[in-house]
């Protein structure tokens, strides 16, 4: 099972010194974050994209590519890359340069974004979000798997004989998450394809996440890929932690009293009875996250939300210290342990080019371009 951290890149205002970090501070403290999160032996670093304040990230492949030359073993991946607004020719041509630069260690996660306005920033209608989201990643899926590509579509001008450049790494394109909060539909995409669906796993309580992770498993199943338990699912997750759980929840309390995306509102302790948020001892987060295999099933990847709200890096980086000595050796073996020996460990890009070598040896088509094969109707 893969671990790692996530971050939205928010710059935000520390509540208990009034402190604003600059941007540039604030990107710097991304890139420490993922060298650390190599160091204690995580396996993922994910950044999102937004394009408005107060978040940073905006060029997930520039900062992607930039530690991928500082690191040698972390999985870089996107917490969303805006498959609505981002031209598809774009992100084929951008990950699969990066997919060079970094030996294969590049995965995506395919999501809309948190802001309406970055539609028409990009030329864009948000009500077309789920057209949006359908057409463009059928045309970059043909992008990376088809080395001539002619197209036509509702949203972008025909292509002609296209050849997207460079081509996937070992003619493997990266392994492709769908991330979703409340969207059925993208679900439904996610299971289509044999993709991977990303349950965002913060904001909502556990009986949302069950029926999304039910629906994707379902219809993972419904389209020929192998069975419900086969089904690869990733988990978003929010933890802060201290020796003690006292300690954890003082600590904690003004910077998600003061957060811009949840404070203000209900209660610490209703926010984490209610929904997936953690705040306590490192066994406490381990119990927590143990039972998240109670209503979604074994899965493959869980990523930790740490560099929020206004935290200070000093904060974050004590944090992973806990995850990495303490959590997540702990987590892993317990997970190991339970997962039976048909369900899949998470993708990477070794498996994925072996498994594509098996299939042409075979002179198989690898069931990962199989998708839909048979219910075009359901499509």
């Amino acid at each position: 099972m893969q671990f790692g951290v996530f971050t939205v890149g928010d710059v935000t205002v520390d509540p208990t010194n009034g402190r604003e970090p600059t941007e540039g501070e604030r990107i710097k403290a991304m890139v420490t974050i993922a060298l650390k999160a190599e160091e204690v032996g995580l396996d993922v670093f994910a950044t999102g994209e937004h394009h408005n304040p107060p978040f940073v990230p905006s060029s997930p492949t520039t900062m992607l590519g930039y530690i991928a030359a500082r690191t040698e073993r972390l999985l870089l991946s996107t917490a969303t890359t805006l498959i609505t607004t981002n031209d598809p020719v774009k992100i084929a041509e951008d990950y699969a340069m990066l997919q060079h630069l970094a030996d294969g260690r590049v995965d995506l996660m395919m999501g809309r974004g948190n802001t309406g306005p970055v539609y028409p920033w990009f030329g864009q209608d948000i009500r077309n979000g789920i057209p949006l989201a359908i057409e463009n990643y059928d045309l970059l899926r043909r992008l990376w798997r088809e080395d001539v590509v002619d197209w036509k579509g509702r949203f972008r001008t025909p292509l002609q004989s296209f050849t997207s450049t460079p081509r996937p790494l070992d003619g493997v394109p990266p392994f492709v998450w769908h991330g979703s909060i409340r969207s059925p539909e993208i679900a439904e995409q996610a299971a289509y394809y044999g993709d991977g669906f990303f349950a965002n796993h913060i904001f909502w309580p556990a009986e949302h996440t069950r029926r999304m992770v039910g629906l994707y498993r379902q219809r993972f199943e419904h389209y020929g890929h192998g069975s419900a338990d086969q089904a690869i699912v990733g988990l978003g997750g929010q933890v802060f932690m201290r020796k003690n759980s006292q300690d954890a929840v003082r600590e904690f309390r003004p910077y998600f009293d003061n957060a811009p995306v949840y404070g203000h509102g209900p209660s610490l302790e209703e926010f984490t009875a209610q929904t997936p948020l953690t705040v306590g001892s490192p066994q406490q987060v381990i119990d927590r996250t143990l039972g998240f295999r109670d209503y979604v099933g074994d899965y493959q990847r869980q990523l930790f939300l740490l560099d929020h709200a206004g935290l200070p890096l000093k904060t974050v980086l004590e944090q992973l210290d806990i995850l990495g000595e303490e959590v997540v050796p702990v987590l892993r073996k317990e997970f190991d342990s339970l997962r039976p020996a048909h369900v899949p460990v998470a993708p990477t890009h070794a498996a994925l080019r072996a498994a594509a070598e098996r299939a042409a040896q075979a002179g198989e088509t690898p069931a990962a371009d199989l998708a839909g094969t048979g219910a075009e109707a359901d499509r």
